[in-house]
């Protein structure tokens, strides 16, 4: 298995994780997942490597989470899941996913968990 980070240049921490990345020897194949969205079997797969609910993948402080319902105590996974696969913008970034599992790397500093 490979490192894969989902990744948006436009956010800080994602930078710094794809950098922490590069700095330990590690060149991810980087998904832009704004242009290129996971579809509901990858976000499936990254939500049971996570081994956490489907809120890990969540977006929370995305207005459209609150819009959607999506904050709601009891919200189904599934329904998680299918909204971050329709609306990109809300999973929660930057992740990665590599042969140790996977982790929302939020902090950055979190990502150095993966490279052991």
């Amino acid at each position: 298995m490979s490192w894969t980070l989902y990744h948006n240049p436009n956010c800080g921490t994602s930078r710094t994780v794809l950098a922490t990345l590069r700095e330990a020897g590690i060149e991810p194949e980087v998904v832009l997942y704004l242009k290129t969205p996971p579809d509901i079997a990858q976000l499936r797969a990254l939500r049971d490597a996570l081994g956490q609910p489907a809120q890990a993948l969540l977006r929370t402080k995305e207005p459209l989470c609150a819009e959607l319902g999506l904050d709601q105590e009891g919200v189904d996974e599934e329904r998680i899941l299918v909204a971050i696969a329709e609306h990109p913008i809300l999973l929660n970034r930057p992740v990665v996913s590599s042969p140790r599992g996977a982790r929302v790397c939020r902090p950055a500093e979190v990502v150095k968990e993966l490279l052991g």
